[in-house]
């Protein structure tokens, strides 16, 4: 018999329910003389039905909750609790598609870290609310809305986003599917407890909004009166659950005759967020040893003179074979196949299933024929990018390699890459068992990078590569092996975030235009425009249920992206990791990537703010949350702004718009290229910025940097 089974069972049995239910010591909130309603059949134990009558008419709000978190049958999760939703709770996409099975989500065994909590209130408005630029209001004693750590009573930042993507925003007679977000400003704790709250939330006509009839039943102690028998059950079930959430409220200065709506979720368990990566990439470094994948030599493509490529010798294209841990490999996506999954044998271990080959690309700078010898770097790519990004003549990866003495290198992030496109589209058309096909490929497109990495330090640096007449095109002389480093853009700096937290080989990275989580990212980047919109077919347009998808990809998405794993960067390390450290490069203003993010991942990390020990060189703002700290640094994470003259982000859930985007901009000012070198070779970070790290687009400031007039002219004219 499963729990839910178990739990109907004991609710038919009055006395029984009642004591395991509600308690029966003297301190219990419970209604007087409440009689015990009939549990309806089917059902959550504590709702007594899919839906939560907490929100209605919108099934799945709030989101998430722990009454959706139930005891694990299955005894492999290591929390012991399983993330069960109803059968009809989730959103359903367009037809023929059905509503999410409950089954997608099994193995998590708390909620993402990393999501914002959510629940929707017909017309909501909140001017005294916390926005990303006023977050220490949300730590004020009458902060409308409070995000609490349950058992330590601290009081955790925020801001409030109200999904500004939806047209539906209840004016002017049309409906209203705006949610009410509560957006943490730091990545929670893993396997702990939180309980939201809302209180003073007005309507548009600025009116105080009601709260359901099940919740002012729960907060005033009284009978519900009328309402369905689900409705009643899920009162009486609760009773014990929201006397210790409202103590809880209490104690931190909350009191319950004000509140609108209040809940409680846990987090999932570190395991259970970070156990498939490190797993997968310990059996996969396991297989190939010291020397790392074997490999065959695909094309070489010499430049014979400065003119045809000033900055590199030759191309080299390889292929590497990998162990392989998913149940197929399909690049492309193809309907009629199984989606690809983490290939588990019976005792829920991942296994080898076979191999996959997966391609290189080797840049060999014209520096080689100095004699001097050149480290080891590895670059990330952008969304649904590839390998060959940067590369040209004159791609700020032929300019590194060749400028600052490294071999440079790449392959596409599999799982993220541009053959991943019509996957993630049939996520967001309504195809649900994507939104885990498609990180769960990412985890061994991230291992599939480390993996590159290990062959380019052993194999490669000790034999070299020789092309198909024997001619040597890569001399293992010309390689400092003990030089090893990471750098990536965008996509390839958020998902950095990842290489840099599980490398065993690469303690040092530059991550260009970083951020985290994805479920804030997104809507607030221009290049989400095209996925929204695909995202409206799948959903109907309907706000509600494309925020719910957001927060559900996030689930998932932790196991691979960095949210789930920059904690563990610089302390608390992963198991057989080392500590390493990053230089985080933001353009404020960016269009594509908010600095929101960026400040988030920095928070996790316990990145500082560089700035200059030159008072003529300061730092453009104070942050939230991070420490500043003067040049020279050593041994730690930084976080370097550079600004454009743009005018700050939304506060709105949008994207910037004004101006030149100065996305990509940064990696190729010659700032940008001193300061990563001298990080890669010695873990010195210096102020490398002429002033404060500017680029005056008007011509106006003699101190902007280098660079800026080029990648003005090649981003945005």
């Amino acid at each position: 018999m499963d729990a839910m089974a178990f739990a109907r069972l004991l609710g038919k049995i009055p006395l029984f329910a009642a004591l395991t239910l509600t308690g029966c010591s003297s301190d219990d909130d419970t209604a007087t003389n409440e009689p015990v309603p009939r549990q309806p059949e089917g059902g959550l134990p504590m709702l007594g039905s899919d839906c939560d009558p907490l929100v209605p008419g919108v099934c799945g709000l709030p989101f998430p909750s722990d009454v959706y978190l139930l005891a694990d049958p299955t005894g492999k999760n290591p929390s012991g609790k399983s993330v069960r939703f109803g059968a009809t709770t989730l959103p359903v996409g367009a037809p023929p598609n059905t509503a999410c099975s409950p089954e997608v989500f099994y193995d998590h065994d708390g909620w993402s870290p990393s999501q914002a909590p959510m629940t929707f209130m017909p017309g909501a408005a909140c001017p005294n609310c916390a926005t990303p630029y006023t977050i220490p209001r949300s730590l004020e004693p009458d902060s409308p809305t409070i995000l609490l750590e349950a058992e330590s009573g601290r009081r955790v930042p925020h801001w409030v986003d109200f999904n500004a993507r939806t047209p539906n925003d209840g004016l002017e007679g049309r409906a209203d599917q705006r949610l009410v977000m509560i957006r943490p400003a730091e990545r929670l704790k893993d396997a702990t407890r939180y309980i939201v709250a809302l209180r003073d939330i007005q309507t548009t006509g600025g009116v105080a909004a009601e709260p359901s009839p099940v919740f002012r039943a729960l907060r005033d102690n009284k009978q519900l009166s009328g309402g369905t028998d689900a409705e009643r059950w899920s009162v009486y079930a609760r009773r014990k659950l929201y006397a210790d959430i409202f103590k809880k409220l209490e104690s931190a200065g909350v009191k319950r005759d004000k509140l609108q709506i209040a809940w409680d979720y846990t987090t999932a368990t570190k395991q259970n967020i970070t156990g498939p990566m490190v797993e997968l990439r310990d059996k996969a470094l396991a297989v190939v040893g010291e020397d790392g994948p074997t490999f065959v030599v695909k094309k070489v493509t010499e430049y014979a003179t400065a003119t045809e490529n000033p900055n590199l010798l030759r191309q080299i294209e390889v292929t590497m074979t990998v162990p392989l841990y998913l149940t197929a490999v399909t690049p492309d996506y193809d309907p009629a196949k199984p989606l690809d999954r983490l290939n588990r044998d019976t005792t829920g271990a991942l296994a080898q299933n076979g191999t996959m080959d997966w391609d290189v690309l080797i840049l060999v700078p014209r520096s080689v024929e100095s004699g001097m010898k050149h480290g080891l770097l590895q670059n990330g790519h952008g969304l649904f990018g590839s390998r060959t990004e940067g590369t040209g003549g004159t791609g700020y990866l032929s300019v590194s390699a060749n400028r600052n003495h490294y071999i440079a290198f790449a392959v596409n992030l599999f799982g993220f890459d541009g053959a991943s496109v019509s996957l993630a589209a049939q996520g967001l058309l309504g195809r649900c068992e994507v939104l885990k096909s498609f990180p769960e490929r990412q985890i061994q497109g991230m291992v599939n990078q480390l993996l590159a990495m290990r062959m380019m330090m052993g194999r490669i640096a000790k034999q070299g590569i020789t092309d198909s007449s024997g001619k040597l095109v890569l001399d293992p002389q010309w390689i400092d092996a003990s030089l090893r480093a990471y750098r990536g853009d965008s996509q390839g700096g958020i998902m950095g975030g990842t290489y840099m937290s599980v490398s065993t080989d690469v303690t040092r990275g530059l991550l260009g235009e970083p951020g985290m989580p994805y479920n804030l990212l997104l809507p607030r980047s221009k290049d989400y425009d095209l996925y929204d919109a695909v995202l409206d077919q799948g959903y109907a347009s309907n706000g509600i249920s494309k925020q719910l998808v957001l927060a559900m990809t996030q689930m998932s998405w932790d196991r691979s992206e960095p949210s789930g794993f920059t904690p563990y960067m610089e302390k608390d390390l992963l198991p057989n990791t080392p500590a390493h450290h990053v230089i985080m490069h933001v353009g404020r203003g960016d269009h594509e990537v908010t600095t929101f993010g960026a400040h988030i991942m920095a928070r996790a990390i316990g990145a500082a703010l560089l700035e200059s020990d030159d008072p003529a060189k300061p730092v453009w703002e104070s942050l939230f949350g991070i420490d500043q700290v003067k040049t020279p640094v050593s041994d730690r994470s930084v976080l370097v702004e550079y600004e454009f003259g743009l005018p700050p982000n939304p506060a709105l859930d949008l994207p910037s718009r004004a101006g030149c985007n100065p996305h990509d901009r940064v990696r190729v000012l010659g700032p940008s290229y001193d300061q990563q070198d001298v990080f890669f070779r010695t873990g010195r970070i210096d102020w490398s910025c002429k002033g404060a790290c500017n680029c005056q687009d008007d011509g106006s400031d003699p101190n902007s940097e280098d660079g800026c007039t080029e990648s003005f002219a090649n981003e945005c004219k």
